[in-house]
């Protein structure tokens, strides 16, 4: 098939990332991935989650949001305390993806808030949270080292993530929205550099698959992966 943006099918949409966007944050990055944009920082507090005081160990968690005009048409702000199901079910798979990157007890008794701020939406968005968000996160922690505030970097591994797809038969990279909401069959797949899989989210949207059909998707999910790895390498300083 011809996909909408003349991409082959196992080509990533063109990927760009700034850091140090904003000022004030530990770590920020605004990354882009075809007309997704999404712009990630990293907060530092010194304090931990009641169920974590006294354990000697540090969280990481997130939050993400969509602003109104990211989508075609106006999508009311979500407030605190009214937010969607969709959006608690991104922020956990964020969390957990960047916790698998990090060291807890290494961290200490300190909490990295990742803030995911969707600022235009053309499917992918919490891929590209995942991806953008660990760069702002390690970042983040390589200033907690140079201010001495950390002996060791407690990053052990980097994390990134993609969706792939079946549309009209075809299996699919890294899929625009008007792919999404074609597909028949829809991953988001998070693997660390170690090569494990962090988590894995797939579904028959219009129908069934094999499970030869899952090793391809997973096989085309682990090479668009490693190309957004080593595209992270030169910020993660």
């Amino acid at each position: 098939m011809i996909r909408t943006d003349g991409r082959s099918q196992t080509q990533l949409r063109p990927l760009r990332l700034t850091v140090d966007y904003l000022d004030y944050a530990e770590g920020s990055v605004i990354i882009e991935t075809g007309r997704t944009r999404v712009l990630c920082a990293a907060t530092v507090e010194e304090k931990v989650p009641p169920f974590l005081e006294g354990s000697g160990r540090g969280w990481v968690t997130a939050e993400y949001s969509m602003l109104p005009r990211a989508t075609l048409t106006r999508t009311p702000r979500e407030r605190e305390g009214r937010i969607s199901g969709r959006t608690q079910e991104i922020q956990r798979l964020i969390g957990r993806s960047l916790r698998a990157a990090v060291d807890l007890e290494a961290l200490g008794t300190r909490t990295l808030i990742l803030d995911c701020d969707v600022l235009q939406a053309d499917g992918g968005t919490r891929t590209a949270a995942i991806t953008g968000a660990f760069v702002a996160l390690y970042r983040a922690c390589s200033r907690l080292v140079e201010r001495g505030l950390l002996p060791a970097h407690p990053v052990r591994t980097a994390v990134a993530a993609v969706s792939v797809g079946v549309v009209e038969g075809e299996p699919l990279l890294d899929l625009c929205y008007e792919e999404d909401a074609r597909a028949e069959v829809d991953f988001n797949v998070v693997m660390t550099a170690h090569g494990d899989f962090v988590e894995v989210q797939g579904t028959g949207e219009g129908g069934v698959f094999s499970r030869t059909r899952l090793d391809e998707l997973l096989s085309l999910a682990q090479e668009g992966i490693s190309q957004l790895l080593a595209f992270q390498q030169p910020y993660l300083r």
